[in-house]
């Protein structure tokens, strides 16, 4: 199932082997060095850095996810470099304030009959955005993570986009793209209850009642630590919780893998390999509609939130009107792109940070 180093299609543009890194360990280091990974530091998971200093980031979250990742991927014997390039890179192409600017973004671009999508976003980004080399443009990664960063989440559909034929529709990514979605919702499950405990927006008695996994897992730190503070016996629920689903995670994909030879077989399996328990997956079930309906709708964030995406549209609709605000570098490597692209790409690529420095520059309340 491990796709081996040496069976990649390779690069858009060749280039020699480095003489003590393999291919996906320079795709890896690439996203690290890119300016789009860097600026996750300043882009909101769930609670803005304003709040807490204490509060997952972007970047942070990112680090999480990787790490989750690679756990998963070496447990299974897949290849680790590719995995964590991959679980590295995933993330790059949100734009600033989470899932409301995503949404926001695409709601502006839909007029223009196009849309907004973080993966294709990260595609682009390190397709066109990133120009750190001489010889070629973008990050020239491998296929392997470019197509992975297209299809992590999601198949393809055969003929559906031109622009993405080359990423094999027909068939499904290798098994380490298949874990990153679901190391991704591991992580945020655990990490957005631990911020929005921490922020005070939770009980123990409503997670009890919603996650009976959680309830199990209180009842035993009760009886193990009954001296250990409330806090603290979060943080061992919450270790049992990423447990429970890393371990379901591993037992149901190397159940669904019996009898798969090799990589080839993965990718021309009729479904997806990588996969939860029963048990697994309700538990994640479970964690996602409590957080849903006790953090990620709620007054505090919704309404912290909603002023961000008022700005967004006006910012859009200036630079539509005005686009020699727009940095004059970036206007011209952006040139080949209709206007709305290259505003809707200019404001996805700001950090929270300076989206606001920049509508409060033109006023825009």
């Amino acid at each position: 199932m491990r796709f081996p180093d040496d069976r990649g299609r390779g690069r858009r543009f060749p280039e020699f082997p480095h003489p003590f890194r393999s291919d996906f360990q320079r795709d890896r280091d690439r996203v690290v060095h890119a300016r789009a990974f860097r600026r996750l530091e300043d882009k909101t998971q769930v609670f803005a850095a304003s709040v807490s200093d204490h509060f997952r980031n972007r970047l942070t979250h990112t680090i999480e996810v990787s790490q989750i990742a690679r756990t998963v991927a070496a447990a299974l014997g897949l290849n680790g470099d590719l995995t964590e390039a991959l679980a590295l890179a995933h993330d790059i192409g949100h734009p600033p304030f989470a899932h409301s600017g995503e949404v926001e973004l695409d709601r502006l671009m839909n007029r223009f009959g196009a849309g907004f999508e973080h993966n294709l976003q990260a595609l682009r980004i390190v397709e066109s955005f990133e120009n750190p080399y001489a010889r070629f443009p973008g990050l020239n990664l491998t296929f392997e993570v470019r197509e992975g960063i297209v299809k992590h989440s999601r198949d393809l559909v055969p003929g559906a986009d031109p622009l993405l034929e080359e990423y094999l529709p027909a068939l499904k990514p290798p098994l380490e793209a298949q874990l990153i979605d679901l190391c991704d919702e591991i992580a945020y499950n655990a990490a957005d209850f631990d911020d929005a405990y921490n922020a005070g927006m939770l009980r123990i008695e409503d997670a009890q009642g919603a996650v009976a996994k959680f309830a199990d897992l209180w009842d035993d730190a009760e009886s193990m630590y009954p001296g250990a503070s409330e806090r603290v016996r979060v943080q061992e629920v919450l270790r049992g919780l990423i447990n429970v689903m890393v371990g379901g995670l591993l037992q149901a994909t190397i159940a669904a893998a019996e009898g798969l030879p090799d990589f080839e077989s993965v990718r021309s399996a009729p479904a997806r390999i990588a996969r939860f328990t029963p048990e697994a997956a309700q538990c994640s079930r479970e964690l996602k509609t409590f957080l849903r309906t006790q953090v990620y709708e709620s007054d505090p964030v919704r309404s912290a939130t909603r002023a961000s995406v008022r700005r967004m549209e006006a910012l859009f609709e200036l630079l539509l009107a005005h686009p020699e605000h727009m940095p004059a570098v970036y206007r011209e490597q952006s040139a080949s792109q209709p206007l709305h692209r290259q505003v809707c790409d200019y404001i996805a690529g700001m950090t929270d940070g300076y989206f606001v420095k920049t509508c409060d520059q033109f006023h825009l309340g």
